[in-house]
């Protein structure tokens, strides 16, 4: 990646030293060059002439077919939904099975007690009976038709829920830890501040509820905090449009989607690095916020075979004061908005600018749009990744349980027990970053009782799970994801199970474990470019092989290799396993081993190893024992440290 952004550097571009960046007036900035506005995708086009998104969507809702149009679709996304196609159900004859997926907004993956009912609902009676976990701490409900649409948008915002933004050229939904420490200021005030993010970049211009709610005025008890509202209509730099519907977006909207997340100080549950935007809390040692670290041009998306598309790292930007904020993130969005591109949706995210323009040039268009500049980065620990499972005690003389969902996806029996147990204790929830579910405010008096009725209900303790199912995440990919060329949800499952076997065949402990991810597509939805061990979907049951990520999610994957087919990973990934174990440090992870030792080095350790673990499979099979047995499943105990 750094070699591909000098690259592009090389055009005429240079990156001057942050001593040479002297602002001694502020002015608004000037805007993009006019040769990147000559050229505007079809997409620029569909938004410009939506009205803020309204036509021809509502028209295409109500009519009787049973998918919308092109121009709809795109339109679609921002309100939270895309037109999907079942492969699965297509009948000889009668052309694509058309269906929607919805995807709510929460931010730090927040749910009222009673909106988790509702959306339990929703899915048996307009979606597929199953909730699927996103790994943005958010719900998608899928196998919605047409014609229901209306009724489960609109049940969704009158049950204190929204989709606006959860999808499309928009902020996306605001990640957060989702750790319930009430005895923590810094992350009780970094899920405030999540919130308040997704007020400040929500879209403003009312098409939401003329689509869905008819016009209708719908009056919630949640009130954004003033300060959101004062700092939003704000304009004293260039960041607003003046009299428009959408002051910070304008007619067209983002070059494309804007990630953010928040989080404080060692705490790396929400890959961090992986966002358009990190803000990161920093407090005194009294525990009161002072003011954030930023860091931003971070992002997963890629194309197969298109060098010019690549994963990113976010780089830091700076440091801005308590009651700055705000406009700090407005003027990134700004500067993202008036520079990213709009003819080249490929080359049209934060992460895309910030390669070309190096991070001094962009920080310097941001300080005019903000109209100070940032101060320096404050020190921080080192990060590490947490997923809060098990029990934990809140702060506050109550208890939070966290459950592990395997790839986000709550089905069957288990669905009925959380339904079962969220209800009568009347428990709000929390959704995590790694696709898993936080019952929150039990009272400890309950907590035997709860456990006693999820375990009834199918719902499996930790020690149930192996630790490679634990740190793995899939994303949905077939059969309805358009842009799946291959399985991952359904796949990851079996595929742990056999790298289990592996590393007990080579001689792992039966507790070691690594973070493996899944994906069906290059778009990095479940992040596999930070993972130990990546699985990137390049054709049917095939995929790309990434190596190198760390487990505390601060390094990036690169390409090990193409095109290896599911039915060959034991050839493949067992003479790799071998050679980590014989020649790694003491506790060294698979991928901080992966990256140190280089790729061409493992390539040759493992042609090494494969000729003795092939003869000690045929001296097995002769019947001196089979060595490849399962391996026990992984426990809640202490995972083997790395």
């Amino acid at each position: 990646m750094q070699a591909l952004a000098g690259k592009q550097l090389s055009a005429g571009l240079s990156r001057p030293s942050r001593g040479q960046l002297v602002i001694t007036s502020v002015a608004t900035p000037s805007k993009a060059p006019t040769s990147r506005l000559a050229k505007r995708s079809k997409v620029e086009i569909i938004k410009e002439n939506s009205d803020y998104l309204r036509h021809p969507l509502m028209e295409e809702l109500v009519n009787d077919k049973t998918y919308i149009t092109e121009d709809s679709v795109q339109l679609m996304k921002f309100h939270g939904s895309y037109q999907q196609d079942h492969r699965e159900k297509r009948s000889f004859g009668s052309g694509k099975a058309y269906m929607f997926m919805m995807r709510t907004r929460q931010p730090s993956g927040i749910v009222p007690n009673r909106l988790y009912l509702v959306m339990d609902e929703l899915a048996d009676k307009f979606g597929n009976g199953t909730l699927r976990l996103t790994t943005r701490q958010a719900y998608q409900l899928h196998a919605v038709l047409k014609h229901d649409l209306k009724t489960v948008f609109s049940t969704v915002i009158k049950n204190m829920g929204s989709t606006l933004g959860a999808c499309g050229d928009v902020n996306r939904n605001v990640m957060g830890p989702a750790a319930p420490y009430l005895n923590k200021p810094e992350y009780v005030h970094a899920q405030k501040l999540a919130n308040d993010f997704a007020d400040l970049l929500a879209p403003q211009s009312g098409a939401y509820y003329d689509v869905w709610l008819d016009g209708e005025k719908f009056v919630s008890v949640y009130k954004e905090d003033p300060k959101v509202t004062a700092d939003r209509a704000f304009n004293g730099y260039g960041t607003n449009f003046e009299n428009s519907p959408e002051p910070i977006y304008g007619a067209q909207f983002l070059p494309r989607k804007f990630k953010i997340a928040v989080t404080v100080p060692g705490d790396n549950s929400v890959d961090l690095f992986t966002n358009d935007l990190g803000v990161i809390v920093i407090s005194d040692d009294k525990g009161e916020v002072k003011g954030y670290n930023l860091v931003v041009g971070g992002g997963m998306g890629r194309t197969h075979r298109d060098e010019d598309t690549f994963p990113r790292l976010a780089d830091p930007l700076g440091y801005v004061d308590k009651d700055d904020i705000f406009h700090a993130v407005k003027a990134v969005v700004a500067t993202q908005r008036d520079y990213g591109r709009r003819d080249n949706r490929k080359q049209a995210r934060l992460k895309y600018l910030l390669s070309e323009w190096g991070v001094e040039r962009f920080r310097s268009v941001v300080e005019q749009y903000m109209g100070k500049k940032f101060s320096e980065f404050v020190p921080m620990p080192t990060w590490e990744y947490k997923d809060y499972l098990g029990w934990g005690e809140q702060g506050n003389g109550k208890l939070f349980y966290g459950i592990y969902i395997q790839n986000g996806r709550i089905k069957g029996e288990q669905k009925k027990a959380l339904r079962a147990v969220i209800e009568k204790f009347e428990l709000p929830v929390t959704l995590t970053p790694h696709q898993n579910i936080i019952l929150r405010d039990v009272d400890p008096a309950n907590k035997d009782e709860i456990m006693a009725m999820l375990r009834a209900g199918g719902v499996q303790e930790l020690v149930d799970w192996d630790s490679l199912d634990r740190m793995s995440m899939a994303c949905p990919a077939l059969p309805l994801c358009g842009l799946a060329v291959t399985e991952a949800e359904r796949s990851l499952p079996d595929i742990n199970k056999r790298i289990r076997a592996m590393l007990t065949k080579v001689g792992l402990p039966e507790d070691q474990f690594l973070h493996v991810r899944m994906t069906g597509c290059p778009n990095g939805c479940a992040r596999p470019y930070m993972a130990e061990l990546g699985f990137v979907g390049d054709g049917p049951n095939s995929y790309q092989i990434w190596l190198g990520g760390n487990s505390n999610q601060t390094r990036l994957a690169e390409l090990y290799a193409d095109r290896v087919k599911v039915k060959d990973l034991e050839s493949f990934l067992e003479p790799i396993f071998a050679a980590w174990l014989a020649k790694r440090r003491p506790n060294e992870g698979f991928g901080d081993w992966t990256a140190r030792t280089g790729f061409a080095a493992v390539k040759q350790l493992a042609a090494t190893t494969a000729p003795t673990l092939a003869a000690a499979a045929v001296k097995n099979a002769s019947g001196n024992g089979n060595g490849n047995g399962a391996a026990p499943a992984g426990s809640d105990k202490q995972l083997t440290a790395r």
